[in-house]
This record gives C-alpha cells, structure tokens and sequence, in this order.
C-alpha cells in the first residue's frame, strides 16, 4: 500500500516575479507584461514540482498575493485596516476590513486551476481560504445596512462557489486553510470562538456531497511567515477534537516542527474517524536545512505508530511563502524539501509493508 504525499501550497516566487511585482506597482510595466511573468512562473513551478516526483501537484500560488486575501482582488468595499495578527518573532500582519455590502468574491481559486492546467496533465491540488478566516472581515463595530447574518449568509455562498469551481476544474484535491483555527484558541480560551469556527465551516461543508467531502481537506498550523508563527504555544490538545468534528475528508497537519509530536499523534489517534486521512508534516518549512529522505521515513514510521496506514499520508507544516514578500526560504530549498518529503514517505512505505 503506497502512502499518498502532498504539498501545502505556497512555493517562494521566483525573484523575476517579484521585481516585477514591484515595477507592476510603480506604473512602471503594464498587467499585460506582468501576466506575462506570472504565466512563466506558474510554467515553471509546475515543471519544477513534476521534476520532484509528487505524484501531486500545484502551482505554488504563484499568482496569490497571500493565501488568505486572493478572493479580495479588485473589489472596492475594502479597506487595508483589519485585525492585526502578531507574530512570535515580533512581525505583524493585516487584514484587510469590509466597509460595505454585498461580500462578493473578486477571484474565484477555479481559475488557479484552469490556468495550471495549460501547463500539466497531472493531478493538481488547490489550497482555499476558509469560511471562517474571512468572517474576520466584518468589523465589530457592524457595517449600516447589512447586518453580519446577511454577511455570514454571503460568505457561506461565496466560499461554496470557491471550492465548488476548483472541484469542476478537475481538481483532485481541495484544501481549505485554517491557519486561524489553533489562534483562535490563543484569542479565546473558552473556545467559544473556535466553535463558531467549526460551526461556520461545517456550514459551508454541508453544501457537498459524502462523494464530494473525500476530495476535501482542511489545513492547520500555527502560522509560519518569515519563520515565525502566531499560535506554537497553543497546545494541540485544546484544537483537535474540534477539528475533527469538521465534516471533511482530509486533514493536512503541521507537525515536524511540533515539540512533543508523541503527544499529538496520540490526540490524533483518539480523535481520528474512520472517513478522514490525515496527512501529517515531515517537512519543517521554518527550518532553512533540507530534511535527508530517512529523516522523513523516520516521521512517517512514528506517526504509523500511531495512525492506520490506509488513514496516512504525508505533506509539509505549511506552505512556504503563504505572503508573496516572504523570501526567508529559497525556492530552490523548498523544492529540495518537497523532493525529500516524496522519497522519503516512498521509504516509509516499503518498511511499513514489508
């Protein structure tokens, strides 16, 4: 039985792309020049990603600004001043703020998927920005003339659309990221937020069919941005029986750079149903040193300690540029990770049926 592997999402975008970027930003090059370096790293990363060896692929978010604000392009009823999220290192980042109703997406991830396929005939995954971490979008203070219930009403149609498009696409898996989810413990010990987390998300999982929800997963983590993250010091425990009460197929887990992962696999284990993989991290993207192979078979075979081997797989803790201004990893290093990440789970699985 082979052990199915998978990437997060983001890969570092090629420095071309980013100068650019910048040039694009400065009314120095035209969208028609920019699309022009956007198609090449789409090309390339998808070229990049085969030469690995992932039996699945993905374009890299290669033309995301960041994994969270994609649906967000070219809309006009927001502002830059949202919830700030510190990071442990000290950064922040922003949300962005609705000023106005109706909540409509401005881009739709299907299309992500339409254009990679220009590119590959293979399998091709695509990430999503979940349900819950754009309801952080909606200011506290309320919005005149549309009430949170209309948004939440909006949001629930416009991310069902969003995953439901990538699905038409072909894609043979979708994911949805819920970085907020362990952070949400860290803002509200009494957990009442990440209920209505679960709850908001569950809403939008109900539109699918079983069939449909196999194709699904879900993303956890606690940050990483710059090499830094906002939520490592929530313990698992206080996250996981709830995550597992989302109605998903798939569940995509940060964990080689987990302190105790023992300790977690064991939560994973009590909490684990039988209609649901998990796919535990073997990659640490926060750590610059390329993992060797048996570093990698190593993790699987403890977590098969743990997991059934027909409910394992393996990805990467994170994605590793979820924001395009994140250079800390190299895109060559991150693609020598994901290569290690795919022969050392192929290690894994020979030991493991032996």
């Amino acid at each position: 039985m082979s052990i199915p592997t998978e990437s997060i999402g983001s890969i570092p975008r090629p420095p071309q792309l980013l100068e650019a970027l910048r040039e694009f930003r400065a009314g120095r090059i035209s969208q028609q020049r920019l699309d022009a370096y956007y198609d090449e790293a789409v090309r390339d990363t998808l070229q990049r990603f085969a030469d690995t060896g992932s039996p699945v692929i993905s374009d890299g978010e290669q033309t995301k600004s960041s994994f969270a604000t994609y649906p967000l392009q070219g809309l006009n009823n927001i502002a830059e001043d949202g919830i700030v999220i510190p990071f442990a290192d000290g950064h922040t980042r922003q949300l962005p703020r609705l000023t106005a109703g109706p909540f409509r997406y401005g881009v739709y991830a299907g299309a992500f998927v339409q254009a990679a396929k220009r590119y590959t005939t293979r399998p091709l995954k695509q990430a999503v920005i979940s349900a819950s971490a754009l309801s952080l979008l909606y200011p506290p203070e309320g919005i005149v003339g549309y009430s949170r219930e209309a948004f939440i009403d909006d949001l629930v149609k416009e991310t069902v659309a969003d995953i439901r498009g990538c699905l038409d696409q072909g894609a043979h898996h979708v994911q949805i990221d819920f970085t907020e989810g362990r952070l949400s413990v860290k803002l509200d010990p009494s957990k009442q937020l990440l209920r209505q987390f679960i709850d908001l998300n569950n809403r939008v999982l109900a539109h699918f069919t079983p069939e449909q929800r196999q194709l699904i997963g879900v993303h956890t983590c606690p940050g990483g941005d710059h090499d830094s993250t906002h939520s490592a010091d929530v313990d698992y425990a206080d996250l996981l029986p709830s995550l597992f009460q989302l109605e998903a197929g798939n569940f995509y887990m940060q964990m080689a750079s987990e302190k105790d992962p023992e300790h977690v696999l064991a939560i994973i284990k009590d909490n684990l149903r039988p209609n649901q993989r998990v796919f535990v991290g073997v990659i640490d993207v926060l750590n610059p040193d390329v993992e060797t192979p048996e570093l990698v078979r190593d993790r699987v075979l403890r977590a098969a300690e743990f997991i059934p081997l027909h409910q394992l797989g393996t990805t990467d803790d994170c994605g590793f540029s979820p924001f395009e201004d994140d250079t800390s990893t190299g895109r060559d290093t991150a693609l020598a990770k994901i290569k290690a990440r795919v022969i050392g789970t192929e290690l894994a699985a020979k030991v493991l049926n032996s």
